[in-house]
């Protein structure tokens, strides 16, 4: 069995993380990794504050074990949902697409621990010195929002700048990449679109289909000109942003107005041609719809294996 370091400080079974995918991760998937040992975690993203506190509310109806909020710091409600958070005493807060310190101290004096996403070793130092208890390295392969760092070259440089656990992200979805990102210096994982197919989560199934359809050159990320590029699958909706990204006639607000509302589109209403479906690289190697146990045990079973058997290689 593999334990490290981030089961013992979140008392988790397995050392992974389910990913804060915008309105996506909710509480039924959200319970349905922490009761299968791994960390569920609620996503906010842009939605507002009052949804945000009914669904913290669900997921303690639906477990006993440890889970997480995902606070996207882009969101017009950020500010709501961080005093939310705080309020509600949530053991976990993970925060992405932002720089979160002005909000630390609150939430550390609630009891919560911090974990943010890094796209950098300057900003996981920042962190680091900010009172986050981990960080989450993400390269560019995750799905939704990205650095330019990929996971490889990100996590070993990270694990060498800080002393707190590292958590990797991005490309992550079977038992390579755990023992992968294991021998890299992290001491868990976080892994996203493998869960997008799992049977407890909600996505429409237009949205799953995608994923289960994808090709290791489905995605690509579009947005850098705005200074907050994503990740997801093409599609017609990708394919003419791309062309206003790059057309010098549109103003950089016409290009956000044209991509608002996109996810929850694609993923609620499962328009899936005119919506954005955000899915990471490793798309491609999600072909079947399991449970989130079954995903999950799968994943370290893989994982322990190879594991066991590095030795080999070894004379």
């Amino acid at each position: 069995m593999i334990r490290t370091i981030l089961c013992d400080l979140l008392d988790i079974k397995y050392p992974i993380f389910q990913g804060g995918m915008a309105w996506i991760a909710d509480a039924g998937l959200a319970a349905a990794v922490s009761n299968a040992g791994g960390l569920g975690i609620l996503a906010a993203g842009n939605a507002p504050a009052e949804y945000v506190l009914e669904e913290i509310r669900k997921v303690k109806t639906l477990t006993d074990k440890p889970f997480g909020v995902n606070i996207m710091l882009l969101s017009p409600y950020a500010e709501a949902v961080a005093q939310i958070v705080a309020d509600e005493r949530v053991k976990l807060i993970v925060t992405g697409a932002g720089n979160p310190s002005k909000y630390m101290k609150v939430w550390m004096d609630s009891g919560a621990t911090v974990i943010p996403v890094v796209p950098s070793t300057a900003m996981a130092k920042l962190m680091e010195r900010c009172g986050a208890s981990a960080v989450i390295a993400e390269g560019g392969e995750a799905g939704g929002h990205v650095g330019d760092i990929t996971t490889m070259a990100l996590v070993p440089q990270v694990c060498d700048s800080v002393k707190i656990p590292v958590i990797a992200a991005g490309g992550i979805a079977d038992g390579r990449g755990i023992a992968a990102a294991l021998m890299l210096g992290a001491c868990g994982v976080q892994v996203g679109t493998r869960f997008l197919t799992a049977a407890e989560c909600n996505v429409h199934q237009n949205y799953k289909d995608m994923v289960l359809k994808a090709k290791d050159i489905s995605t690509t990320s579009t947005g850098k000109r705005l200074g907050h590029p994503v990740r997801a699958i093409k599609n017609s909706f990708l394919r003419e942003y791309s062309t206003k990204e790059y057309d010098s006639a549109i103003t950089n607000d016409e290009l956000e107005a044209f991509g608002a509302g996109r996810l929850q589109l694609a993923a609620v209403e499962g328009d899936v041609k005119n919506g954005c479906v955000l899915a990471g690289q490793v798309s491609g190697m999600v072909n079947k719809e399991q449970s989130a146990k079954e995903m999950i045990e799968e994943m370290f079973s893989e994982a322990e294996v190879l594991l066991k058997g590095v030795g080999k290689w070894v004379s």
